[in-house]
């Protein structure tokens, strides 16, 4: 077994001591995005035991009126990008249109759709334990022009 020189074990150290460094500036200044050396907020909180949680989803309203759910299946697009670029999208509804794209795009024979929205579901808590009561709240939404 052959032995490390110093200069090899210098570099380790060095190297262990750097990422030890930003992993815990990560910890103390950074935010999601500079997983993994900052912190997953996701893992690292919780909500209180008597507030609602949030349910995301997307939905449409086609040209005969109905509603319809537009979820990856629908769209290809999965919620998780919905939720992360909810803020550009309620800055310019108009970017919901992609949304309406991809579900054309899906479903060639389908109604167009003339609305689609965003829609968080707030499930009531008490104690921690759901309460089986919900409000809708439809956070951003794009219409067609007619």
């Amino acid at each position: 077994m052959e032995t490390l020189t110093t200069r090899g074990r210098a570099a380790r150290l060095t190297a262990t001591a750097l990422g030890l460094a930003v992993l815990l500036a990560g910890t103390a200044w950074g935010a999601d995005d500079h997983f993994p050396f900052g912190p997953f907020r996701m893992y690292s909180t919780s909500n209180p035991s008597n507030s609602p949680a949030p349910d995301t989803r997307v939905e449409g309203v086609d040209s005969t009126g109905a509603v319809v759910e537009l979820g990856e299946g629908a769209t290809g697009i999965r919620r998780a990008e919905i939720e992360g670029q909810q803020s550009r999208y309620a800055a310019d509804p108009e970017l919901l249109t992609e949304v309406a794209d991809a579900y054309a795009e899906r479903h060639p024979d389908a109604a167009e759709l003339v609305e689609v929205r965003i829609v968080i579901r707030w499930h009531g808590i008490r104690d921690g334990r759901p309460t089986g009561r919900f409000t809708d709240e439809t956070v951003v939404a794009w219409q067609a022009d007619r």
